[in-house]
């Protein structure tokens, strides 16, 4: 997997349905922007407090709306239950998706013993692609540098979603792969790390940021791919501001205000997630304001 991955937000309704109307208007809008794929039901889609219902009608939507398109589907299907994940990746698979993400076990805090256990067991059940992402920052856990090379081995995985924010994980990552001859894409799970992992090897990136420009995001991937550096960096440092204040409050609560505010959809989350703070919702005002993003205009 290469290039630009959007992690599509749920938009919300008031009173906590699915606005899929809107859904589906962002994924046009990444259909025209020219991105890689999307990513339905990850971190960014809300998934802890979807239905499992709600996760099929959101998979299922972007399978029938970006059909002959060439924009690509991988279905976030991870949980900390193997036997379910297996149940839910296999479903996806049926279904004609074409890659599953998951998610290193939150809460359990496997060993490296336990997750490459949970990541081959799934994998082995698959006829699609298994993406492995590594977010410690919402799991608790970490994939190592070995475990990641062992699992690289698996035919099954070609992928790894890499989001520690840990520039010298993925150097290590990429040392490794090399010197082992093993094949394995890197996609940066940060925007602000997005650049600087192009800039040492990695592939791509699993997007925040390109629910709300993802023309930006595609034009850094292609320059970066010329060999033009100093144009991506200057992209790169024009939309810095928001690729910070994204995560000023844990997403999605502030790609969310984001979107609520250029127009895409309302900024409503589920509990246990609120409305962004004030003093935050002013801060990334002024972020929008300074990257240009205006309501009604694709960026």
């Amino acid at each position: 997997m290469q290039g630009v991955w959007t992690a599509l937000i749920t938009p919300f309704l008031v009173d906590g349905s699915i606005d899929l109307a809107s859904f589906k208007r962002i994924l046009r809008d990444q259909v025209d922007a020219g991105v890689t794929g999307v990513i339905p039901c990850g971190t960014t889609g809300e998934s802890p407090t979807l239905s499992l219902k709600e996760k099929q009608t959101l998979i299922q939507t972007c399978l029938q709306e970006l059909k002959g398109t060439g924009v690509r589907v991988i279905a976030g299907t991870g949980s900390n239950d193997t036997r379910s994940t297996i149940e839910f990746s296999q479903w996806a698979d049926r279904l004609g998706v074409d890659g599953v993400l998951v998610v290193t076990p939150y809460y359990n805090k496997p060993s490296q013993a336990g997750l490459e256990a949970h990541f081959s067991a799934i994998a082995s059940e698959l006829k699609c692609e298994m993406v492995l992402y590594n977010v410690p920052g919402r799991t608790g856990v970490s994939l190592s540098a070995e475990t990641v090379c062992r699992l690289a081995q698996h035919p099954k995985i070609r992928t790894l979603k890499e989001a520690t924010g840990n520039v010298a994980l993925s150097s290590e990552i990429l040392h490794q792969i090399k010197t082992q001859r093993l094949s394995l894409d890197i996609l940066s799970g940060d925007d602000a790390t997005y650049l600087p992992l192009l800039s040492i090897g990695a592939h791509g990136v699993i997007s925040v940021a390109s629910n709300l420009f993802p023309r930006a995001m595609v034009r850094i991937q292609k320059l970066m791919e010329k060999g033009d550096i100093k144009k991506a960096s200057e992209i790169h440092q024009q939309y810095y501001p928001l690729f910070r204040d994204l995560f000023i409050e844990s997403n999605p609560v502030p790609i969310k205000a984001a979107m609520a505010t250029a127009g895409w959809c309302q900024s409503h989350v589920r509990l246990p997630l609120t409305a962004l703070q004030k003093n935050h919702f002013d801060r990334l005002q002024e972020s929008l304001a300074l990257c240009k993003i205006e309501k009604g205009v694709p960026a």
